[in-house]
């Protein structure tokens, strides 16, 4: 298969041709800033033609953003055309352009399948802390809220460090800065977006070439107030004469802010300060939102590029334990690499230079639309039953002496569907910081961390915030105090489960799904309940069966038959879409 990535950014359009069995490009091109119209067009089939490149098979496009909708790269069609339109004033310098990108490319190549990437797509999944806005219901049911941009970029950042640093996604703490004409941090904890610098549109976050940035909401209505302006007025000076052309005075162009600063030039030195310390800001906060860093990376056209850049960001910044190799940053623009190491050998953090490959990433998630098409047309009807996980809590045969004395072993009191799981007749109390859980039954056999899961609100009523994680991710999870009849005990481990799905490998063949991806599924339920991000777990011992905590269930409205740690729910579910496996961090099993 042979894949066009279209690419209509704010200044260029890129294309390239790629075979997703590779991930090296068959050519990549830039036209520098391009009308996306016929001519366009003719110029790229030229290109095509003049390298040799075979037949192509598809075309993917990059959208901006996918508005409330569209969270995920999708097939365009009719449907998809009109969301993408719809989202237009979200994202006005770049869906418009990637609209007339798609129906020209549908002109041109009719009989082609054409492919929506997004690039809010990467952030559909931040907690809501980071992405609700605090302004008035009937604003936030009209879609106001902060999606993130430059998603495919930061995918690929968390790809390339993962590989550059041999270590899982899971395993990492990323600050990811995309830094270009138009730039944006994100924190990427443990392989998913958590926070990321831009909001609803693209203003918002970091000082950009001709962005603003971060800035008071009350500064419209004072500039339309005091010098007459309307709002697409001050909407088009937010967007197209501000950033770093404003503070400079002389322009967008870093390379340009940058040689008129070692001149001496007052305007671009104050550009060039203010965009770095905005950067290192940021920086700064993510690393306090994911509890440390790992690794900060830099990419787009001036994080990989600019030297001098990262060095003014990364200033300051040795209280994280960040320190940079000066010999190393120099060299990466001559070096050629994909992806190179910074840091100086005493830094506790990794800095890291990722060159941008945003057209092979639309090239892949392009062939992993089309595979799920080809799937779901051929998968017969998958459903699967569900149930509903109540509190309870793993102990280590430590914990347990500890909590019901000195050489007791776990009573059973009833096995669970999952085989080798048992509830136990012990339970326990959970004392947080405002409030205690009682009687939340112990379930065996004994592990080698102890682990408590509680749903969300349990966490509120216990005054902690605990992390949403799958069962054994227990980095960073929350304190609490248990006591049993025979002591008290302090521990970590307190967690929200994620929904997830155990299965079989031959259920896995079934749904052409492995242990690294995730799935979508709809409750057979009157309120027609869909949950995205539910994790699969493969394990040839393990029974097909859903889980979900108290909480989703009562938001789908569905009651468990009987009570206990694991509940049958009456009801079932089915597989309605499905993310491949080799674009998310893994799931481990147990």
């Amino acid at each position: 298969m042979h894949i066009l990535s279209l690419n209509a950014g704010s200044a260029t359009l890129k294309f390239g041709v790629f075979d997703p069995a590779s991930a090296t490009p068959l050519m990549e091109a830039t036209i520098e800033h391009p009308a996306v119209d016929a001519a366009a067009f003719d110029e790229i089939e030229r290109r095509l033609r003049d390298a040799g490149m075979p037949a192509i098979d598809a075309v993917g496009h990059r959208v901006a953003h996918g508005g409330p909708r569209l969270s995920e790269a999708a097939l365009v069609d009719a449907d998809t055309e009109r969301e993408i339109d719809q989202a237009a004033p979200l994202a006005p310098q770049h869906n418009p352009v990637a609209l007339a990108g798609i129906r020209l490319a549908r002109e041109r190549w009719p009989g082609l399948p054409q492919v929506a990437v997004f690039d809010t797509a990467f952030h559909a999944g931040m907690p809501e802390e980071a992405s609700l806005y605090a302004v008035p219901q009937a604003w936030r049911d009209v879609g106001v809220r902060r999606y993130g941009f430059h998603g495919l970029s930061h995918r690929h950042v968390l790809e390339a460090v993962s590989g550059a640093l041999d270590r899982a996604p899971e395993d990492l703490r990323i600050i990811s800065c995309h830094l270009g004409n138009g730039a944006s941090v994100c924190a990427i904890d443990r392989g998913r977006s958590i926070d990321t610098s831009m909001g609803m549109t693209a203003l918002e976050g970091l000082v950009m070439g001709t962005r603003s940035g971060d800035l008071d909401p009350g500064v419209q209505a004072f500039v339309a107030r005091t010098l007459g302006l309307d709002p697409a007025q001050i909407e088009a000076a937010l967007y197209h004469d501000s950033g770093l052309k404003a503070l400079s005075g002389i322009g967008a162009d870093l390379r340009e802010i940058e040689a008129r600063a070692r001149q001496g030039h007052a305007g671009a030195r104050t550009a060039l300060q203010v965009h770095a310390y905005r950067v290192r800001k940021y920086i700064g906060a993510y690393a306090a939102a994911m509890g440390g860093c790992d690794a900060v990376a830099f990419t787009g056209g001036a994080g990989e590029n600019s030297a001098a850049l990262r060095r003014r960001i990364l200033e300051g910044l040795q209280f994280l334990g960040v320190r940079l190799d000066e010999d190393r940053n120099e060299s990466f623009g001559a070096s050629g690499a994909a992806v190179a190491e910074l840091q100086a050998p005493r830094s506790q953090v990794a800095v890291l230079a990722v060159r941008s490959r945003e057209q092979w990433v639309i090239a892949r998630e392009t062939a992993a639309v089309l595979r799920r098409a080809e799937r779901a047309a051929a998968r017969q009807d998958f459903s699967m039953p569900v149930a509903i996980s109540a509190h309870h809590v793993h102990l280590t045969q430590a914990a347990v002496e500890a909590l019901f004395g000195t050489g007791h072993a776990l009573r059973v009191l009833q096995p669970l569907s999952q085989p080798g799981f048992f509830a136990a007749e012990e339970t326990v109390s959970v004392i947080g910081e405002r409030g205690r859980l009682e009687r939340v039954r112990v379930v065996g056999p004994c592990r080698a961390a102890n682990q408590i899961e509680v749903s969300r609100t349990e966490a509120i009523r216990l005054g902690i915030e605990a992390p949403l994680r799958l069962s054994g991710d227990l980095a960073g999870s929350a304190e609490v105090t248990l006591t049993g009849p025979a002591g008290t005990l302090r521990t970590t481990g307190l967690i929200v489960a994620r929904r997830h799905l155990h299965l079989t490998s031959a259920d896995a063949r079934r749904l052409g799904v492995q242990d690294r991806g995730e799935i979508e599924v709809a409750l057979d339920t009157p309120r027609g309940t869909v949950l995205r991000h539910v994790a699969l777990r493969v394990d040839d011992g393990a029974v097909l069966e859903l889980h979900l905590d108290t909480d989703e269930a009562n938001a789908a409205g569905l009651r468990g038959a009987g009570e206990g740690v694991l509940q049958s729910a009456a009801c079932t579910a089915r597989v309605c879409g499905q993310r491949d496996h080799e674009n998310h961090a893994s799931c481990e099993t147990h």
